[in-house]
């Protein structure tokens, strides 16, 4: 069994969820402490001048005490407005823009309170659009603790891993020989990024995953995901 384990982040690039698509299960990783300027609670969209950031505020009073799961949206702040109006602005060409809109809109008309359950609840919506089938738990829901490599073999051996599919940065922490002696192996997800039609001059790869939903009338990307092309090193 495949498990792959990734920090929340708000509207995740293709990779995130390719990984995800390659796994029999996906840890969402909301138990570990926010870092500021990270993809947690931000990513890019494209417009014709180029890539801007779209950021969710949060309240940072005592963050680096916190885990994601206990980090609050800064409710004084009008910010979902914002992004549907950058969101729209940029995207009201594309195919099937209208109800795509709408089924956006729903997520950011409602109260926020919390950063996690909302990156989840948007997970679960584009994960769903996808067509990825992959099962999804919260670490926060889990009875494991531990700290980077630690934590991520607890988490594989309370699932009964037998595969872990890592990003590629896991290579600088990931501790593979108390892995192997698990009986787990360890496997990088090197993502070649593909390009699909895209509005707004050349390709941009990296973009938050609205970019690739809006331009793409049919998500094909993921339907055909198959595991046996992980790239192992």
């Amino acid at each position: 069994m495949i498990v792959s384990i990734h920090q929340p982040a708000y509207m995740p690039w293709l990779g995130y969820f390719d990984r995800i698509a390659r796994s029999d299960k996906f840890i969402y990783l909301d138990n570990v402490q926010f870092e500021r300027n990270s993809f947690v609670n931000r990513n890019r969209i494209k417009t014709p001048t180029g890539p801007i950031w779209l950021t969710v505020p949060v309240r940072l009073e005592q963050h680096f005490n916190s885990t994601i799961a206990d980090i609050e949206v800064d409710a004084r702040k009008n910010w979902q407005r914002k992004h549907l109006r950058s969101i729209a602005q940029n995207y009201c060409r594309a195919p099937k823009f209208g109800v795509k809109f709408n089924q956006l809109a729903g997520f950011y008309e409602r109260t926020v309170c919390s950063l996690a359950d909302f990156c989840f609840s948007q997970l679960l919506f584009w994960v769903n659009e996808l067509s990825i089938t992959t099962e999804i738990l919260r670490a926060s829901t889990l009875p494991v603790d531990g700290h980077k490599s630690e934590l991520i073999l607890n988490l594989c051996k309370h699932l009964g891993a037998t595969s872990y599919l890592s990003g590629p940065l896991g290579r600088n922490y990931l501790h593979v020989d108390e892995f192997t002696a698990a009986g787990i192996e360890v496997s990088y997800h090197d993502y070649v990024h593909p390009q699909y039609p895209q509005m707004h001059g050349d390709f941009i790869p990296a973009m938050g995953i609205v970019d690739y939903w809006m331009n793409c009338s049919e998500p094909m990307v993921f339907k055909q995901a198959a595991r046996n092309l992980i790239n192992i090193p």
